[in-house]
């Protein structure tokens, strides 16, 4: 039977080439990876947990004065029942906060990467949120350079195109299903915008991936694994070599169906100004280049936003 596979990352230091290849080959096959031996402390992720928990928990009224309508959900709370995978007829199952990079307020991407919101009712939000933010921004820096080498691009390729990445951290909380007819699921069929996706607490089932033979194949994971995808950014700019596969969350049955589900996203992103023309090297004879026009990936991103009814 298909499985992603898990790979620990603390090979790419010690037997490089074949970590390289299993990793590059793993996204050409699946567009996901499960990635073992972070480093990220089991205890760091515990604490960012139970402070989004909390926060979820507050009442409605509480939540909404984070909400910002009109900002596409940049920074601060959206609520229950907005966000819409691309050509669904119904909304998400799902509640979500955004923490964005933290950036000097003269920084020439500040008019699109607003300043982050906290609420001040759960002690620890901003030190655990963003704790796990730049934990995750660290990881996926590491991910992106072995993603680089087996393209045969410079190993650090990506970093001067990620240092000041519009990335976003996305604590979801998908409510108890309280109803046998509901029509949607908890998370449409959908693609990310972004470079990659790093998912940490993919252990409750209900993630599948779109495989190639057009069946759905459950991802869970084990231990400390962090299950990391590419998005539809990054499938742009290497030509579709790696490929950014569908996904979806979907509704557990049974007694599981009421109970609530939690899982925090890190949606890493280019820098706003970086242009997703194809790179040279992912292109030949047999895979032409699909993208002959320019956009940058701020331009991306509002298109994409505006598709799931964001904006």
């Amino acid at each position: 039977m298909k499985h992603v596979p898990t790979l620990d990352i603390r090979r790419y230091e010690t037997d490089q080439a074949a970590f390289v290849d299993e990793l590059g080959a793993a996204y050409r096959e699946f567009g996901f990876c499960c990635i073992s031996g972070h480093g990220i402390p089991k205890s760091d992720i515990d604490a960012a947990y139970e402070v989004f928990q909390a926060f979820f928990a507050l009442p409605e009224a509480v939540k909404l004065k984070y909400h910002q309508p009109g900002t596409g959900g940049a920074r601060g709370y959206t609520p229950f029942g907005i966000e819409t995978a691309k050509d669904s007829q119904y909304p998400d199952l799902k509640e979500f906060w955004h923490i964005g990079r933290e950036i000097p307020r003269d920084s020439k991407f500040a008019s699109v990467m607003p300043a982050n919101v906290w609420p001040d009712e759960v002690e620890g939000f901003r030190e655990h949120g963003y704790g796990l933010y730049a934990a995750l921004d660290d990881l996926g820096t590491r991910v992106l350079r072995a993603l680089a080498l087996h393209i045969d691009l410079p190993e650090n390729f990506f970093e001067d195109k990620t240092n000041f990445g519009n990335s976003i951290l996305r604590p979801i909380h998908y409510p108890p299903i309280t109803s046998a007819d509901i029509p949607n699921v908890r998370a449409g069929a959908h693609e990310d915008i972004n470079f990659i996706t790093l998912l940490v607490g993919a252990s409750a089932a209900g993630l599948e991936v779109l495989t190639r033979d057009g069946s759905w194949l459950p991802i869970t994971t084990e231990g400390d694994a962090i299950v990391v995808n590419i998005g539809d950014m990054l499938q742009r700019l290497t030509n579709h070599v790696y490929p950014s596969t569908t996904h979806r969350v979907v509704n557990p049955p049974g007694d599981a169906a009421r109970k609530p589900r939690y899982s925090v996203p890190f949606f890493l992103h280019p820098n706003p100004d970086v242009v997703l023309d194809v790179l040279p090297s992912c292109t030949s004879e047999a895979n032409p280049s699909r993208y002959p026009t320019s956009i940058t990936s701020h331009e991306y991103l509002l298109q994409r936003l505006r598709e799931i009814k964001l904006i």
